[in-house]
């Protein structure tokens, strides 16, 4: 019995043997960052030209684009608490937004809400200021919709529009810790957005002393009401006694006469109580509605800004040239990669390259079939002038 020795085969021969030279890894497995840094030094031109030209395009941007102003106001609303809870407690809970005790329309967020309500921005947009595209002419001659440049289809439309462009150009933040509102307004004139930020500040504080109903106010209403009623009871029960002294003169003879007396002097008296304790807190209730009408206290008025805050073109230039950087990496990688699919993936690469033409030749098909109609329609129309 005869075994059959197994069949070998010579080696393939190497790369170097056969004479050709690569200094690219077969694979992506072997893709060193000694080859990464070969890859973007040979293709240093396009890593350096992709920031470059991303960096001069974002300079012309930013030095085209108006500057921007913002003009900034503080101020602090009085926030009462009515209960008789540790400050400590009362602190913690501020801090966490929470107005324990207090009434929420006295905390700094809601005032936050109301000088970006419509009523109030309505309100500033149709308010006159000088026109600082103007500065020879007088003072208070335009209103802010018409130098905002805002446009509609009606006047209600505008004024819309007009609100939600200054909704964009204002700022609100509350500090619970502190109670402190700090309102900004930005724009393209500095002394304009100071205007308008301290006029927001001003019709916060009408809103507070008109527009807001207090319990102390209605408390005040209703007091001063029947104190006017428990005097005309007051004078009444009185000129009843008066009349019937001077009808019975002696009325000290008569039981009945005597009886009738001591019950008007009764009615005197408890209508000269009743005026006198709601005259009492009439006057409480008004020494409460001062107490407790909302004060705003303003820190610091807004100024017109001397720096712009917009565009930032350091920061622009700097973000511009982060992305460009990596927008250069990533091309010189995207070129590398296409040629060495060109030298190892032939077959793919021409696959590839012609589906790119064939999706190139049916977007400008697309596109050639509606501009046709077009072309084809003012065909028609010059010839029937023509006719």
């Amino acid at each position: 019995m005869s075994t059959t020795a197994p069949e070998t085969f010579p080696p393939r021969p190497t790369a170097g043997e056969l004479g050709v030279v690569s200094d690219r890894p077969a694979s992506a497995d072997s893709f060193t960052p000694l080859e990464l840094a070969n890859v973007l030094l040979r293709r240093w031109r396009k890593v350096a030209a992709a920031p470059l030209l991303l960096v001069a395009l974002t300079a012309g941007v930013v030095f085209v684009i108006p500057p921007g102003y913002t003009a900034t106001t503080t101020f602090v609303p009085e926030v009462r608490s009515p209960t008789n809870l540790p400050a400590g407690l009362t602190s913690l809970t501020g801090q966490l937004g929470i107005p324990l005790g207090g009434q929420p329309s006295q905390s700094p967020q809601f005032y936050a809400s109301v000088v970006t309500s419509r009523e109030l921005l309505e309100r500033v947009l149709l308010s006159r200021y000088p026109d600082p595209r103007s500065p020879s002419v007088p003072s208070d001659s335009t209103t802010l919709l018409r130098i905002l440049g805002v446009k509609g289809r009606t006047s209600a439309d505008s004024l819309q529009r007009g609100v939600k462009k200054l909704l964009r150009l204002i700022s609100v933040d509350a500090d619970n810790q502190t109670n402190i509102v700090r309102l900004s307004v930005s724009g393209r004139y500095p002394v304009l957005a100071a205007t308008v930020a301290n006029r927001l500040v001003k019709y916060l504080n009408e809103f507070n002393a008109q527009t807001r109903q207090s319990q102390a106010r209605e408390r005040r209403k209703f007091t001063e009401q029947r104190v006017a009623d428990a005097g005309a009871a007051l004078r009444e029960a009185e000129e009843a006694v008066r009349t019937f002294y001077e009808r019975n003169r002696g009325w000290q003879q008569a039981p009945e006469l005597v009886f009738q007396d001591a019950r008007l002097r009764r009615q005197v008296e408890v209508s000269q109580e009743v005026y006198l304790t709601m005259r009492r807190q009439y006057e409480t209730a008004r020494i409460d509605e001062v107490n407790d009408t909302p004060v705003l206290t303003v820190i610091d008025p807004a100024t017109p800004p001397e720096e712009r805050s917009r565009p930032n073109r350091i920061l622009w230039i700097l973000t511009a040239l982060a992305f460009g950087g990596i927008a250069g990496v990533f091309v010189a990688f995207a070129a590398d990669y296409g040629e060495r699919a060109r030298h190892e993936e032939p077959r793919r690469y021409r696959e590839f390259r012609g589906l790119v033409e064939r999706m190139r030749g049916e977007i400008s098909g697309g596109l050639r079939m509606l501009v046709r109609p077009r072309s084809v329609h003012r065909a028609g129309s010059n010839r029937d002038d023509a006719a």
